[in-house]
This record gives structure tokens, sequence and C-alpha cells, in this order.
């Protein structure tokens, strides 16, 4: 791609957003200028989101959705200057709780957080949100039926967590009302409500990145009327409850959302979104990113749901006002092994066979694939550049990025493994399908043979590769899967303990090769336990270093996110965790 791409890069301005379009269809009024009210904000794109209760939510989709109806304690305010995404700002907290102000006590480990008034739920009346709205919200996301991925963050973190939740694992996961009863009649040590205005945490020791983890969507508040329904169910899904500035008014699953405005948001309550669309459509089932991009430019779509730009259309855009290359510092997508897998005698379970898989991988090709070195670099770290605890390093280095086929062919046969046959599902959005055919082709010149199979985004990861049983049946032997941070700044735990920390293995999990080292569960606990920033993200580099010795995984790209809008949209400001625009910010020109 030519030089004249605008990159949106960490410390940098980002692009105006106010231009007006050059080509293409739709409104020619200028999008600059004060907001204006109104009008239905049309999202295009393929797949539903694996979770809709953000007790589950874990992509980067559902973060963006669910922004727009369930509010956190604390959150981080959208932005085309990525330092300004990264600082952690009151929500539905009145403020953020200090020494100084005595919300945190001197030895760090007691939060009091008061909760600002006048923030209702979307029921009839409305209803104030309380505190003990978020207990409920935390204790929901250790359900049996649909468990955060995340949970892992909390259980070792908030006294009396991990008992709760290892309690709560043994109730029936299909009966919601054992769910709600087991749920309401136990507690949860460090977690309370004083009363309906303040919340009191007790955590096992200091964790400096404590109020991060209070801005996941899975501590959301969470309605008493959650109870009736079974966690992200069918009957859940058509029964959400707002408190954002929005409310779904309309879910076809697999097929379309429409978001309405919530009567009872009120923006003086609210400091980190805005509302100027009366209406949200989200339109599903268009696998096609070129087909989507097209609607975009003509003008009868206005975003992307699910699909970056395709990179046959970058060349065309690049010096288009309406297009964005944004930093989202990630690890996407890359190769993970399911080393529960009983295929092949067990190879992927073997570590020396997985390190000469290492050398398969032709990254030139699929940096050339998501649209060249502007949008991507190779990746060979589990941490990439720009998160905390990353360290250069390459333990599997090829030639010009190119692959080493003929190495990998060698060590497999010292390994004592020819002629492997690899299940191999792909998401069918955006570029995947080429990045799997790429791998495919590559695994091939090692003398692999990867058998593709199709899956849509929702069930590749809601059903495929995040259930424990299809790992241990062989539905899957390789998957590529990506990864963008929880959030930035202090946020070593997010792009480790989650994807490889071996004790959390179970349903809904992101370690979705089953990977379990007691070193690297080891240096997880001391990175978490460590008295500084620096000497964490010591303990976070060698959990990096042992991950890529053992071949977990294959690191591909660190990927920005490719961006357009269409001429209509103001107000287009970035969210890195959600790889999109803020949906609450977003205005029409007509």
């Amino acid at each position: 791609m030519a030089r004249e791409v605008l990159r949106v890069t960490a410390g940098l301005t980002g692009l105006a957003v106010g231009l007006t379009a050059c080509g293409g269809g739709g409104s020619t009024r200028p999008t600059t200028g004060p907001p204006r009210d109104g009008g239905v904000l049309r999202i295009v794109g393929s797949s539903d989101v694996e979770h809709l209760d953000p007790a589950g939510a874990s992509s980067v989709g559902a973060y963006g959705l669910v922004r727009t109806y369930a509010r956190t304690l604390f959150g981080t305010r959208a932005s085309n200057d990525f330092n300004e995404t990264v600082p952690v700002r009151a929500d539905v907290a009145a403020r953020i709780p200090t020494r100084e102000n005595g919300g945190v006590s001197e030895n760090g480990t007691t939060y009091t957080v008061r909760l600002r008034q006048g923030v209702y739920w979307s029921t009839s009346p409305p209803r104030p949100v309380t505190a003990h709205d978020f207990v409920r919200g935390v204790k929901r996301m250790c359900n049996p039926a649909s468990p955060s991925a995340g949970q892992r963050y909390y259980t070792p973190t908030i006294k009396g967590m991990d008992g709760f939740c290892h309690g709560f694992g043994a109730v029936d996961a299909k009966d919601p009302e054992a769910i709600a009863a087991y749920q309401n009649a136990h507690e949860i040590g460090g977690l309370r409500a004083e009363d309906d205005h303040t919340l009191v945490f007790a955590l096992t020791r200091p964790a400096s990145d404590f109020l991060n983890l209070l801005s996941l969507p899975a501590t959301a508040a969470a309605p008493a009327e959650y109870d009736r329904y079974l966690p992200d169910g069918p009957e859940f899904r058509q029964h959400t409850v707002s408190d954002g500035p929005y409310r779904i008014t309309q879910y076809k699953p697999g097929v379309s959302y429409l978001l309405s405005r919530n009567p009872a948001w009120r923006q003086d309550t609210d400091p980190l979104r805005e509302r100027h669309v009366e209406k949200i459509r989200i339109t599903l089932g268009q696998d096609s990113a070129d087909t989507v991009q097209q609607q975009i430019e003509q003008g009868s779509a206005d975003l992307a749901w699910d699909q970056p730009v395709p990179t046959a259309a970058l060349p065309r855009v690049r010096r288009d006002p309406r297009f964005a290359i944004r930093d989202t510092p990630s690890n996407s997508p890359y190769l993970v092994f399911n080393t529960l897998s009983p295929g092949n005698g067990g190879a992927l379970g073997r570590r020396e066979v997985r390190q000469a898989l290492e050398y398969a991988i032709d990254r030139s090709a699929l940096v050339k694939i998501v649209g060249g070195p502007d949008v991507a670099s190779p990746l060979h770290t589990v941490i990439p550049p720009g998160n905390a605890g990353h360290a250069p390093t390459d333990r599997y280095p090829t030639t010009g990025e190119a692959g080493d086929p003929g190495r990998c062919r060698r060590l497999l046969a010292e390994a004592g493994y020819t002629g492997l046959k690899l299940e191999f599902p792909y998401r069918t959005n955006s570029v995947h399908r080429l990045i799997a055919q790429s791998i495919k082709d590559n695994l091939a010149g090692c003398g692999v043979t990867a058998e593709l199979r199709a899956d849509t985004g929702g069930d590749f990861y809601a059903e495929t590769i995040s259930s424990p049983a299809r790992a241990r049946e062989g539905k899957w032997d390789i998957a590529a899967p990506g990864w963008t941070p929880d959030w930035y700044g202090n946020n070593g735990r997010t792009l480790v303990q989650p994807l490889f920390d071996g004790r959390g293995y179970g349903k809904n999990s992101i370690n979705y090769g089953g990977y379990d080292s007691a070193e690297v569960n080891g240096l997880i606990d001391a990175a978490l336990t460590a008295p500084d920033a620096g000497r964490a993200a010591g303990h976070w580099q060698r959990a990096d270093q042992k991950i890529m010795e053992d071949a977990a995984i294959v690191p591909l790209l660190d990927r920005a996110h490719t961006i357009f809008r269409s001429s209509r949209v103001g107000g287009a400001v970035f969210l890195p965790t959600a790889a999109g625009y803020d949906y609450t910010r977003l205005w029409l020109a007509d």
C-alpha cells in the first residue's frame, strides 16, 4: 500500500473525521460542526456475537454492542488519539477511587466505590441502578450456563470469589431457577453492597489493574429480571434490559438487531457515551467483505459490523477521508494448536511436533493478504508491541519471514510424525478464508494435510473452539482466532492469563487449545503479586518466552484495523478494544 495512507498511531493526533467524502454515494452534507440528532445508523456484516449476555461477552463485536445498553462502574472513552483511550474513567461510579479520596485503603486491598445518582433501567416504570445490581452482575460471570471467559481475572483477586464460583459450577447449567437460587443464596466474601449507592471490594492482594477489571462488560450491572432466564439463552436474548443510551427492541438471531433509544437514559449521568442517532440497525449474514464495502461506498450502509476494509479495496480508498487505519495492538490472528486432540495419535500434545510446525508459516504472505506493511507486521511473541511485557524476540526465525518447510519436515521426521492430517475450521468473514488457505498451503510444504472447514464467526468462537468436549473429541486440530487485549496500559494479565492459564480451562475458555504449564501458571501468579509494574513485566516476558518454547501457538500478525464509514457519518471516534467506532457517539449528516 502507498505511503499516503494515514495511520493513527499511539501518541499521534487522530485522523480528522470531519471531511466530506470524495466520491461514493450517500449524503454530501458536511459531517463537521455540532452533532445532529436523528436518523437510522445502518451497520452491515457477517456473524452474530458469540454472547449477547454481558456476563459472557468476550469478542470485539460484543464489546462494541454491549457498550450501548450495559454500563459498568468504570470504562474508557473513545478517541482517535490512542493515548486518550487508555485511562480508566468513571462510568456509573461517581469518581475514581484513590487513597487520597478514601476510596482505596492504605494497603491497596479495599476499594470503596460510590455510584452516581440518576442512572435508570429501561423498565416500566424506570428503576434506579443500584449497588445490588452490580453485585448481581459480578456473581453472574460464574454462572454454569454461560460463564465469563475472563473469570480467572477475578477469582484469585476478589476475596471469596474462587469458592463462590467453584460452588456455582456444580449447579445444573440448564435450570435457570437453580442458577438464580444459588446466586442469590450465596455471597462473595470480598464483595458487598453497603447500601444502594456504595460497593465495597476486598481483594486477596493489591492489584494495580483492578479498576481495569471493573471496566469489562462481565462486571456490568445486571437487573433482577435476568434471574428469570437461562444466562445468554434464547429467552434472555429476547429480554435484555438497558441502562445505556440504547436498548435492543428487536433481535432476530443470526439475522439482525434493531436498537432504539432508551427513554430512561440521561446524558448528564453518562460521562462516556452520547446519543444522537434515533435507531441502530445491524444486518447480519453478509460474509463478503467486498459486498459490504461496496454498500458503504455507495451509501446504502454506513459501517461494517465485523469486517475490516477488504484488501482489494485498499488501493482505491487509501486517500479517501472516510478511510482510516486505527491502531489496535493485538495478536490477530494467531494459530492455536489443540493440545488435547486425539487425532494423529495425539501428535499435537507433543511439544516437538508443535515446534516443527512453527517453521511452516509464511508470514510475509499473510501481511500481503491483510493489506501490506501499513496494516500489519509479522509477530513472533505472545505479547505484541505496545503492550505491557512485550520483548522483541523470534525463537523460530526464517529467512524473509517466508517459513522454512524443509526444516519443518525434518523436525517432524525426527519427532516420528509424518503425514499428519489436521482438522482446520476457519471463519468465513473478511480475509479469514484466504488466511486459512495460505496456512493450509504452508503446511502442505511440510507434508501436512490441513482439512479446511468453513465455520461462521458466531459458531467458530461460541461452539467450535471454546468447547472442551469438542477439543477432546478432536473436532478440530488447529484454528486461527484473534485476540485484542481487553484493555490497554497496565494490561499484562489480559494477554497471558486468559489465553494460557491452564487452571481456567473449561466452558467458554479462550485458552482454546487447553494449554497448561505449571511454570507459566506460576509466572502468572508472580506477575499478579509483583510489587510494581516493572517487575510484573519481567514475569510476563518470561511467561511469553516459556509459551513460545512450548509452541502453544504460532503468533502471526500484529494487525491494525482498517475501517471505512459512509459519507453521512460524523462523530467517528474509535474504541480499540471494540475494534470499531463508538456507536453512541456517531451522528448522521442527513
